[in-house]
């Protein structure tokens, strides 16, 4: 493992935005942003306004605040950008949507280097692009007098196209379970991060910027997924939602996610026996990779990408709730030495 570059922090004065002011900032980054497909009117005016061809609009927010979520010694601006358009996407995905729109809300020092919001709002236009949507309105804002951090609100809006949602609460025993995407990458990568080093760079990279399998999402609710939600919390809390609105349990398969995301000539062995771990604690509790868990009737035909991983079953005397190979969630995350997810003020 080889240690960072830096990134090269250090501001212009005269091109941060304390100088260039908040209306030229925003005449930058509107001109980095790319144009939706669905928008009649785009930034500039006091509200945007979107064409529906669906009739319903799906909605989504996710806040992300430096030093929490990301790190700008660690990522680039443009990395930034992905990663904050990746996290709302995916959740547009995950509800059988196709994105159309973001909107963006930013709260920054005055020091911050106005290249630096330029290149997010690229890396969110990249992130945006292949789906025809793009940032269409938001909101510029200094950060508090005694905060240095860059704070990120995306909300994201999406097309259904006729389908219906795919909700969290339509698992049913019987069905299996099934993932989309990969899992542990960018836990691996963060755990990299962590210790001074860069490398291997395909597991830094996935934690930079993850690729959600947005179009398994869709997909998914074409082929009759029952429920379904984004993995952002990790495997063993977001599978532990859908059986708790579903009221009912889901049974995880070991050897099948360690065949399907443990690649023996992959980043995720390599870093765990450098580190003295188990791969598999990133793969069951590891979030941010941004995968898609949903649940199946049996005998339904998978759309490609989709893996199965376990099983829907009855909830038993202690309700609903996560196990693998039928062991408690909870145990299986203490034995393995990780927490059963990410949890925001836990």
């Amino acid at each position: 493992m080889t240690r960072p570059r830096p990134l090269g922090l250090q501001p212009d004065p005269d091109d941060s935005v304390g100088a260039v002011g908040e209306f030229a900032v925003i005449h930058r980054v509107v001109a980095r942003s790319g144009a939706a497909a669905v928008a009649q009117v785009g930034p500039g005016d006091d509200a945007a306004v979107l064409r529906t061809p669906d009739g319903r609009v799906v909605a989504c927010t996710d806040v992300l605040v430096e030093g929490r979520h990301f790190r700008r010694d660690w990522s680039s601006a443009e990395d930034v950008g992905h990663k904050a358009a990746a996290a709302n996407l995916a959740d547009i995905a995950a509800m059988g949507a196709v994105p159309t729109a973001l909107l963006v809300g930013l709260a920054c020092p005055a020091g911050t280097p106005t290249t630096w919001l330029e290149d997010v709002a690229v890396g969110m236009a990249a992130e945006c692009a292949p789906f025809g949507a793009a940032v269409v309105g938001g909101d510029t804002s200094a950060s508090a007098p005694d905060s240095q951090a860059v704070v990120l609100s995306v909300t994201a809006l999406g097309d259904l196209g006729g389908r219906a949602p795919v909700l969290r609460s339509g698992a049913r025993p019987g069905d299996v379970v099934a993932v989309a995407g990969r899992l542990g990458w960018s836990a691996c990568g963060l755990a990299v991060l962590r210790r001074g080093f860069s490398s291997p760079i395909a597991a830094v990279r996935a934690h930079r910027r993850p690729t959600p399998p947005y179009a398994a999402g869709p997909d998914a609710a074409d082929a009759g997924a029952t429920a379904m939600c984004d993995t952002s919390d990790g495997l063993l809390a977001d599978a532990g939602h859908l059986a708790v609105d579903s009221g009912v349990l889901i049974d995880l398969d070991r050897a099948a996610l360690q065949e399907a995301f443990v690649d023996p000539a992959g980043p995720l062995p390599q870093v765990a026996a450098a580190l003295g771990g188990d791969p598999m604690a990133w793969v069951l509790t590891g979030g941010e990779d941004h995968a898609l868990v949903a649940t199946f009737p049996a005998g339904a035909v998978l759309p490609a990408g989709w893996t199965v991983v376990g099983a829907v079953r009855a909830s038993g005397d202690d309700g609903p709730g996560v196990q693998v190979d039928g062991v408690p969630a909870s145990r299986v995350a203490e034995e393995l030495g990780e927490g059963a997810g990410h949890v925001h003020f836990g």
